[in-house]
C-alpha cells in the first residue's frame, strides 16, 4: 500500500459541512478500478475521485489532469461537484494550470474550469440526450414524488453523462415537501426543479436572490439516495431552462434545503452559448491515505 495525498472537500460552498462532501485522492496512479471503487464505497460519500496524469490524447489537447469519477457502486464518465471539488484540491496542493483555465480530462473529454475569485465554474459539456420525456415516464415520475401528473408543468432529458430526467413543479415548496417513493422511483436519476419567486424575466428573484429550488435522486446506498449539490443536474437544467426561456441567462439555484444543507449554484449562460456552472469549495480534511 502507498501513502497518497488526499482531501476531503465541501462543494458549493464556503461554510465547511454545508455543501456536498467530496473524497479526492491526488494520486490515483497504479490503482485499479476495483481498488477505485472499494475505496469510493467505503468512504460512504456520493463521489470519490482519482487524479491522474492526463491521457497522451489528454495531453495533447492541453488537459492539465485527467480524474476518474466514481460513486456507490459504478463509475461516472463525469459529474459536476466532483469537478469543481477537484480542480480545487489540485489546485489547493499545488497544481499549475497550463494556461487561464484548468482544463479536466474525463470521460466525457475535456471540460474547462474558469475561476472567478473564490468560485471556480465549468462549462456544462454538451447534453447526450434532450428532448421532452416520454408519457409515460413523466405519469411515472409524478406517482414516484407523490405529486399529480399536473403538477409537473415541463419536463426534459437532462442527460450529460449521469442520464437525469429533469421535472419541473410548480413552486419551491412542492420541491421542498416531497416524500419520493423508492419502489417507484427505483433504477432512475431524477431531478427536480422548483422556482422562487419570478423567474424567467432577468434580475427578477425572490428576496434572498434564488431563482430555484433543485432536488436530485438516484439509487444508492442501496435504495434511493438524495443528493446534497449536484453539479451536473444544475448544468443540464441550466441549458435546458434557459433555451427554453424558462430561466434567466444567470441565476442562483438552492440545493440541500431538505439536508439541512445550504448549496448555492452559480448559472450564467454567456455571449457565446457557453452555460457555466460554479460555486466556492472548502477543504474540510487533508492529509495522506494508505491505498
Amino acid at each position: 500500500m502507498t501513502e497518497r495525498p488526499f482531501q476531503q472537500v465541501d462543494v458549493f460552498t464556503s461554510t465547511p459541512y454545508l455543501g456536498n462532501p467530496l473524497a479526492v485522492v491526488l494520486d490515483g496512479q497504479g490503482l485499479s478500478t476495483e481498488q477505485m471503487q472499494a475505496f469510493t464505497d467505503w468512504t460512504n460519500l456520493s463521489e470519490c475521485t482519482f487524479v491522474l496524469p492526463p491521457s497522451g490524447e489528454g495531453r495533447a489537447a492541453g488537459a492539465d489532469y485527467r480524474v476518474r469519477i466514481f460513486c456507490p457502486g459504478r463509475e461516472l464518465p463525469f459529474a459536476g461537484h466532483p469537478t469543481l471539488g477537484t480542480a480545487h484540491a489540485w489546485l489547493r496542493a499545488g497544481g499549475q494550470p497550463r494556461g487561464e483555465q484548468v482544463v479536466q480530462e474525463c470521460g466525457v473529454g475535456l471540460v474547462a474550469i474558469r475561476r472567478d475569485g473564490p468560485r471556480l465554474g465549468f462549462a456544462a459539456p454538451a447534453l447526450r440526450r434532450s428532448g421532452p420525456l416520454d408519457d409515460a415516464d413523466v405519469a411515472l415520475i409524478a406517482r414516484g414524488l407523490g405529486v399529480a401528473r399536473d403538477d409537473i408543468v415541463a419536463h426534459q432529458w437532462c442527460d450529460n453523462g449521469p442520464g437525469w430526467r429533469g421535472v419541473m413543479l410548480r413552486s419551491a415548496e412542492q420541491v421542498l415537501a416531497l416524500k419520493p417513493d423508492a419502489a417507484v422511483l427505483a433504477g432512475l436519476d431524477i431531478g427536480v426543479v422548483g422556482p422562487r419567486g419570478k423567474v424567467g424575466v432577468v434580475g427578477a428573484s425572490d428576496e434572498d436572490g434564488i431563482a430555484f429550488e433543485v432536488r436530485a435522486f438516484f439509487p444508492g446506498h442501496g435504495g434511493l439516495a438524495e443528493d446534497p449539490v449536484t453539479g451536473s443536474l444544475n448544468a443540464a437544467l441550466a441549458q435546458w431552462l434557459i433555451g427554453a426561456g424558462l430561466a434567466p441567462e444567470r441565476y442562483v439555484a438552492s440545493q440541500g434545503t431538505a439536508l439541512r444543507r445550504a448549496g448555492r449554484v452559480h448559472i450564467e449562460r454567456v455571449a457565446d452559448g457557453t452555460v457555466w456552472v460554479g460555486g466556492e469549495s472548502v477543504t474540510c480534511v487533508h492529509g495522506t491515505v494508505r491505498l
